[in-house]
């Protein structure tokens, strides 16, 4: 086990942002990404009369962080659940509200460094990537049964490919003489279908394209909107939520759910604005903030993400 999967990116930010919500009697506080747990055992140990409940749809990563908190006892609850459940979670627990959410969207490290999950594109492995193995479709049958024109689409909308249709051409051609299985043959197609010049960019060639795959298997983005504004109706007045995104799409949906709850949604011209319309978020990040160049230097994965943070200041009133 790599002792780098152990450094939770933007620990301090984090926990920080969070504070203030945290500091009272028996906050409630969710951690929608569990992972390894190093976000949870931060919380459970910088907050002492905290209650955490903590969500993962990998069995093995639950499994793996059980072990780790196991020292806090009943002051953790860990769920096997997708993050946009946690109302459900919630209601099964009996707790109505929450004083903080942390969402940390990056690929559990676990699931980059395990060969046999099929997600990293450095290594040969079966093409898998569903973060949940017992359901859903895996990489394989997308590139193996998607029709050209939905596998353009999805390259092109979340792994920003601009060599979306050349890779597509290419994947159709090879799949046509024998299906996909493993990671090393899309990878080598991907390097081989690229003009030169896209190769001299941005690490991996294949990264954006297994990026994309990875979205579409585990439906992250479809997940990820239901799951924020979910979280933040979750809060409690004076409650906070953080967000740690790490690629633009994700980032942007983030940044559209917390400006409207910033935004006042009153019609113009109001000399005075009834309660009902004020805004019910407050910014607590100017944009995105990003990591420190001592963090990336630390750990790599830090390198790409963005940091949002609100806090909930009114109920909705209907």
């Amino acid at each position: 086990m790599s002792q780098s999967r152990h450094v939770p990116v933007m620990l301090q930010r984090c926990l920080d942002l969070l504070a203030p919500a945290l500091e009272g009697p028996d906050p409630v506080v969710v951690d929608c990404t569990l992972g390894l747990g190093g976000h949870s055992e931060a919380l459970l140990e910088r907050f002492p009369q905290a209650r955490l409940v903590a969500l993962d749809r990998d069995k093995e990563a639950l499994r793996l962080s059980g072990e780790r908190l196991a020292p806090h006892g009943e002051r953790a609850t860990l769920v096997h659940a997708v993050y946009d459940e946690l109302p459900e979670v919630l209601h099964k627990l009996g707790i109505p509200r929450v004083r903080g959410v942390l969402f940390d969207l990056g690929v559990s490290s676990m699931q980059l460094d395990e060969a046999d999950r099929g997600f990293a594109y450095a290594q040969d492995a079966p093409l898998d990537m569903r973060m949940d193995q017992t359901t859903g479709v895996s990489a394989a049958e997308v590139l193996n049964t998607y029709p050209p024109g939905e596998l353009v689409r999805i390259l092109r909308a979340y792994g920003e490919e601009k060599q979306a249709k050349r890779i597509v051409a290419a994947i159709v051609r090879e799949r046509d003489k024998e299906p996909f299985s493993n990671s090393a043959r899309l990878v080598e197609l991907i390097r081989d279908a690229l003009p030169q010049a896209a190769k001299r960019t941005g690490g991996n060639p294949a990264k954006r394209t297994f990026q994309a795959l990875r979205i579409e298997v585990n439906g992250e983005l479809a997940v990820l909107e239901r799951a924020i504004p979910a979280a933040v109706k979750a809060l409690d007045v004076g409650g906070r939520i953080a967000v740690l995104s790490y690629h633009s799409l994700e980032d942007r949906l983030v940044k559209h759910v917390f400006a409207a709850g910033a935004a006042t949604t009153a019609p113009p011209g109001l000399p005075v604005v009834p309660e009902r319309y004020q805004p019910r978020l407050k910014l607590l990040t100017r944009g995105a903030e990003l990591p420190t160049e001592e963090e990336i230097a630390e750990n790599r994965r830090a390198a790409p993400a963005r940091l949002r943070g609100a806090q909930r200041i009114r109920e909705d009133v209907e």
